[in-house]
């Protein structure tokens, strides 16, 4: 395997560690403090200055106004934000919007890609379904809205005004949603929200919705990390054809990029962790002697190293295959799962190893370690148990016999 990132894939990290350099993680309130969230809207100038650094339209094409680089670079670009627990949705922005690129309405995604690349508009997905543990797609139905009128003329409201030239009355007009997604990643700050869905067929679709629209109501939620999320409401919520992207394959791309994202942010936090705990048991000193000279925190910490190496190798091999295609013994999904299975447990891991080693100084709100295991503890809700994707993989294997 060669792993040898490109020159434009090493320039995009670059140029992520240079604008996450002034980001401090206590820059807020610490979660363990406040009965809330720790801040109302996201860090609004790093996300001025992702954009002006040119990190929000990195996997748009140039014909957006983006640099046309793929997944990896992405999720060199996330791990870096991940070190210093960047109050932004840099994931759920960049992933919706390659999916609207990708797969959606060539006019929206003309209007909407330039000004997502330039920081005017934040996306956000809804990813949890219910409860988190139902396919997030079978908790809102997306049904086919029939015009109403003569031929010719479109009475609808909200559609085009009366008169005006459009399709024939037995023409579908719109798409009318029912459902609710839970935990959703900054909702509220959120020009538009990307809705998996099922329709009557059955097929998986992503509608967007702007949260302010008739239909849409946030119900506010907390994350373990104190950022605010949202349960979306969607009641008898009304969308054009062109906000709904219902190419084969678009919810199972958008989720694997999501998915793939969420490990690489595991992967960035549990290495800033791990430097944590290298300088503070290096200075730490018991019996005249640093501690990270003992036997026993060293194999800890070396463990901790190997978790980190594993889902660093894995993250990489599953973001590969999602972007270039490339065949494999099993389809994408088991890269994903692998990735899922080591960014799970690994993340785990290495945040208990840490607060072990620094004592009770690592509980210390003063010390910004239990805001990196609030985060973690946030990345392992979001990923879902290993053993879950141990299944996912088992029956993929199942289906897939090797050779």
């Amino acid at each position: 395997m060669d792993f040898t990132f490109t020159e434009e894939q090493q320039a995009a990290a670059e140029a992520a560690r240079a604008v996450f350099s002034g980001v401090v993680p206590d820059g807020v309130p610490s979660p363990a403090l406040v009965p809330g969230a720790v801040a109302e809207d996201i860090d609004r100038p790093l996300w001025a200055g992702l954009a002006s650094s040119d990190l929000l339209s990195l996997t748009l094409l140039p014909e957006h106004g983006g640099a046309g680089l793929d997944l990896v670079a992405l999720c060199l670009v996330l791990r870096e934000s991940a070190k210093v627990l960047a109050r932004v949705p840099l994931l759920e922005t960049c992933a919706v919007a390659m999916a609207l690129q990708r797969y959606g309405d060539p006019r929206l995604a003309a209007e909407l890609l330039p000004r997502i690349g330039r920081g005017e508009l934040v996306l956000t997905a809804g990813s949890n379904g219910r409860s988190g543990h139902d396919p997030a797609e079978l908790a809102v139905k997306a049904r086919r809205r029939a015009r109403t009128g003569t031929a010719g003329k479109d009475t609808t409201p909200g559609m085009a005004p009366s008169g005006a030239v459009t399709a024939p009355a037995s023409a579908a007009g719109g798409w009318v949603l029912e459902g609710m997604q839970s935990a959703v990643p900054w909702a509220q700050a959120a020009d538009w929200i990307a809705i998996p869905a099922h329709t009557d067929e059955g097929r998986a679709v992503v509608a967007l919705v702007r949260p302010a629209q008739d239909g849409v109501i946030l119900a506010e939620q907390v994350s373990t990390s104190g950022e605010r999320f949202a349960e979306v409401r969607l009641e008898s919520v009304r969308i054009d054809d062109r906000a709904l992207i219902d190419g084969a394959g678009a919810w199972e791309w958008l989720r694997a990029i999501l998915t793939t994202g969420t490990c690489a942010l595991a992967l960035g936090l549990g290495e800033a962790v791990l430097a944590m705990t290298s300088q503070y048991t290096g200075k730490r000193e018991q019996f005249g002697f640093p501690v990270a000279t003992f036997q026993s925190v060293a194999v800890q910490a070396a463990d901790r190293y190997i978790d980190l190496r594993a889902m660093e190798v894995t993250l990489w091999q599953a973001a590969w295959r999602i972007s270039t295609g490339a065949a494999g013994a099993l389809p994408a999904e088991g890269d994903t799962a692998v990735a899922k299975i080591w960014a799970s447990d690994g993340i785990r891991r290495v945040v208990q190893t840490a607060q072990h080693l620094h004592g009770g100084f690592g509980a210390d709100t003063d010390y910004p370690l239990h805001r990196f295991h609030a985060w973690a503890k946030q990345i392992e809700l979001s990923l879902g148990p290993a053993a879950a994707h141990e299944e996912a993989l088992g029956d993929l294997l199942a289906a897939h016999l090797l050779d």
